[in-house]
């Protein structure tokens, strides 16, 4: 499994219904409330036969009211 970071920005006064969706998806392993120019982050363990990029398209990016996300791509833990 390789860990990726995501942020969601959501559509104003969406936060809470796409956190409930997010877990609902039962995809990631932590999601925070942040500040700054993203509202969420979650952190989402990709199995290792997967594409990073599909694997979030499927799973994750069609919920509605996300309107933009940063994926962070890991590496090696120190």
């Amino acid at each position: 499994m390789r860990p990726v970071f995501v942020q969601f920005r959501c559509a104003p006064g969406k936060t809470y219904e796409v956190a409930d969706a997010i877990y609902d998806r039962e995809v990631v392993s932590e999601l925070y409330s942040t500040s700054g120019d993203y509202d969420l982050i979650a952190k989402v363990y990709i199995p290792e036969d997967e594409d990073v990029g599909r694997y979030l398209a499927e799973n994750l990016f069609d919920i509605d009211g996300i309107s933009r996300t940063l994926t962070t791509m890991t590496f090696k833990a120190f």
